[in-house]
């Protein structure tokens, strides 16, 4: 009868040894979550906070710039006083269809042109270009182009320059030919613009 009874209570010593190494493991669980939830909603709310308020380093050059009305029948001019390191767009219309020209100011001063389309992805209608910072960032494929390289890279995912045979410089004015953007007018045919 001993050793049922020795049985019967080692049994007991193990159930209640179990129960205290389940509740000590629940302990260990509930500890652990509590230390962590607090740092993970830290996390979370600077996280949200960080993507709300993402801005470039320079927020003016995230901001886009139509400095006229769409042009449409004749040259396309450019005032060079409004020509800065921030691109500014220039809607020109043929016809039925509406396409852009972006002009800014590199950082050896000289004025860059193009069209605000992609060599690549115009026929998506999303290859068109918006300024971060000092790059421009073609709106289909994310292809960052660095400004310098504007009319000096060709044939790739990047803006359609206007060619110096195409535009002139009048001392107050660039000035690109009309037959230029009539060439081009195909590249915009779908083009969205972000609407």
């Amino acid at each position: 009868m001993g050793n049922v009874k020795d049985s019967s209570k080692r049994e007991n010593n193990f159930k209640s040894a179990k129960n205290n190494n389940e509740a000590s493991g629940i302990k260990s669980v509930l500890v652990y979550f509590a230390a962590i939830i607090p740092f993970l909603i830290i996390a979370l709310v600077l996280l949200y906070q960080g993507k709300g308020n993402k801005q470039p380093s320079n927020p003016s050059t995230s901001q886009k710039s139509i400095i006229a009305e769409a042009v449409s029948g004749t040259d396309l001019i450019i005032p060079k006083d409004k020509i800065s390191e921030t691109a500014s767009f220039y809607p020109y219309k043929i016809d039925n269809v509406t396409m852009e020209v972006f002009a800014v100011k590199a950082k050896d001063g000289t004025i860059r042109t193009a069209l605000n389309t992609c060599q690549v992805c115009y026929a998506s209608g999303r290859g068109y270009y918006k300024q971060v910072d000092d790059t421009m960032v073609c709106q289909n494929c994310g292809n960052v182009f660095d400004i310098d390289q504007i009319e000096k890279l060709r044939n790739g995912c990047n803006p359609v320059p206007v060619d110096s045979e195409y535009k002139k410089d009048d001392g107050n004015n660039i000035v690109i030919d009309k037959s230029f953007l009539e060439a081009k007018k195909d590249m915009f045919t779908n083009w969205t613009n972000g609407q």
